[in-house]
């Protein structure tokens, strides 16, 4: 599950890393080619809703490997893209993987651990977010610049199947309750909690990847960043992950609302400093290690309040999750290209500050999400 999770996130935000050389390729504007992530999250957000209702009666043990298959094809159709069209239905196929396993995962790690393990549970299972986060970037970007960035999604391909079948040998047989109809997942935003919830989610997301799809324009742009200094930023962005995460772990089970509300402000804070910074290398260095971990520690948070929350409906609640985040993705990255495109990368990375600040205006003081499910 770790090793699916760190190659999903790798494959989902690899063009952050290679935006620049996949617009110039493809004959697509960076903003235009930021899209590829945006795409992603639409169909995301589709399958996440519709995955229990369509596969409803479907083994999860089969489920899950089958949707890491379409992972595995929609990387060599990325790679193999003749045009910015079939980049775009790639990616599109791509999303179907995002959606449908993010919303499975934590009612499949409630189901693999003992209630009392779950956290811990989740925390190891995003470190392969972190470790995504950490190297894909970086890596992506000095990669791209040796191998051209078709090469880069070549190299993920074999990680993808590895990881299928490492699934299909090592999960047990989870059979499935029974379909869940689209309704019962929708349905939740009726109760007051959940619909809080799940408005902070899309602020905070959306705000976070406005910005963060366009950091190498901004790096390149502004601060004048090399291919070499452009991976070493990135790492630095990345492998704070690891650090983030495992603070969130540590910290949820007694801070976990203060966790909510504080960190989408502190990443926007984080945010306008780097517009401050963004002559100066050494500083960006800092303040993108600071920006990693921040936003690392917030999937973890949010993925621990939906069993706290929506404890009685861990699929449902799973697949509205993942619908509110892929969806913020997508709006955020439009957000983030149209500014860029139209107006400046500084308006941007102010546009994606500001969603974040609604984020915990949203959060409040934490109390409204402590209620009892209904």
């Amino acid at each position: 599950m770790t090793l699916c999770v760190a190659l999903l996130i790798a494959s989902e935000f690899m063009p952050v890393s290679l935006l620049t050389p996949i617009a110039r390729d493809l004959g697509a504007t960076e903003g235009l080619a930021g899209q590829a992530i945006s795409v992603s999250g639409l169909f995301a957000v589709a399958t996440s809703l519709l995955i229990t209702s369509m596969a409803g009666r479907i083994d999860r043990r089969h489920l899950l490997p089958g949707l890491t298959a379409a992972m595995l094809v929609s990387l060599v159709l990325i790679a193999a893209a003749p045009n910015f069209g079939f980049l775009m239905a790639a990616r599109a196929l791509l999303g179907v993987t995002i959606g449908g396993f993010w919303s499975l995962s934590t009612a499949t790690i409630v189901r693999l651990v003992p209630p009392q393990a779950v956290p811990k549970a989740l925390s190891v299972m995003y470190m392969g977010n972190a470790a995504a986060t950490a190297f894909a970037a970086p890596i992506g970007s000095y990669l791209g610049g040796l191998l051209g960035w078709r090469g880069v999604f070549w190299a993920l391909a074999p990680l993808a199947a590895i990881a299928m079948a490492w699934q299909w040998i090592s999960l047990p047989s989870m059979p499935s309750a029974g379909a869940l109809p689209v309704a019962r997942v929708l349905g939740l935003l009726h109760r007051p909690v959940v619909a809080r919830a799940m408005a902070a989610v899309m602020l905070t997301f959306g705000g976070a990847f406005a910005a963060f799809t366009y950091f190498r324009p901004f790096l390149e742009s502004r601060a004048h960043a090399t291919l070499p200094q452009l991976s070493l930023l990135l790492l630095a962005l990345g492998s704070a992950g690891f650090i983030g995460t495992f603070a969130a772990g540590a910290l949820m089970t007694r801070h976990l609302h203060r966790l909510l509300r504080m960190l989408p402000i502190a990443l926007a804070a984080v945010t306008a400093a780097m517009l401050l910074a963004q002559h100066a290398l050494c500083p960006l260095a800092v303040l993108l290690f600071a920006w990693g971990a921040l936003n690392a520690a917030m999937p973890v948070s949010w993925f621990n309040w939906l069993t706290r929350g929506v404890r009685d409906e861990p699929e449902a609640g799973g697949g509205l999750m993942v619908a509110a985040i892929q969806l913020a993705i997508m709006l955020g990255a439009s957000l983030g290209g149209w500014l860029l495109d139209h107006l400046s990368v500084s308006a941007t990375l102010i546009g994606g500050a500001l969603l974040m600040a609604a984020g915990t205006l949203t959060v409040g003081s934490g109390r409204a999400l402590r209620a009892e499910p209904a």
